[in-house]
């Protein structure tokens, strides 16, 4: 009966994590498939090249998301913590942004690459220091 929130949260972590997973699966395929298939004529290094990028800003995010979510186990394989709640703000909510912006990134990128532009919107307030 203690651990009913670890084990809640345990679930819920999960399924995010998958819904995260088939968002980032989704957004490669339709790219793939309209870009590199449909458009293939005018696909040049640079889409592949945006491609790259695209796949390693949602590595990056989502793999430091899903070692936040981790449950935590005791010796004797108990179940102690159901993970990091992922519906708070801070670093989770940012890991969260990056891989949404990179969602609409590459979907767009398909219709002009004129959105690349997003990325530097999103990093220009923080190169304000300058």
């Amino acid at each position: 009966m203690a651990n009913q929130g670890a084990k809640k949260r345990k679930e819920e972590n999960s399924k995010h994590m998958a819904k995260l997973l088939r968002i980032i699966i989704i957004c490669n395929v339709i790219y793939v498939l309209v870009r590199m298939i449909v458009f293939h004529s005018s696909v040049t290094w640079k889409h592949w090249f945006g491609l790259i990028v695209t796949s390693v800003a949602y590595a990056i995010p989502y793999q430091q998301l899903a070692n936040m979510a981790k449950p935590a186990y005791g010796d004797d394989g108990d179940l102690i913590d159901g993970g990091f709640d992922m519906s708070t703000g801070g670093v989770c909510g940012y890991l969260h942004d990056v891989i949404y912006i990179t969602s609409f990134v590459q979907l767009m990128s398909i219709l002009s690459g004129k959105f690349w532009y997003t990325y530097l919107v999103v990093k220009l307030p923080q190169l304000s220091f300058l």
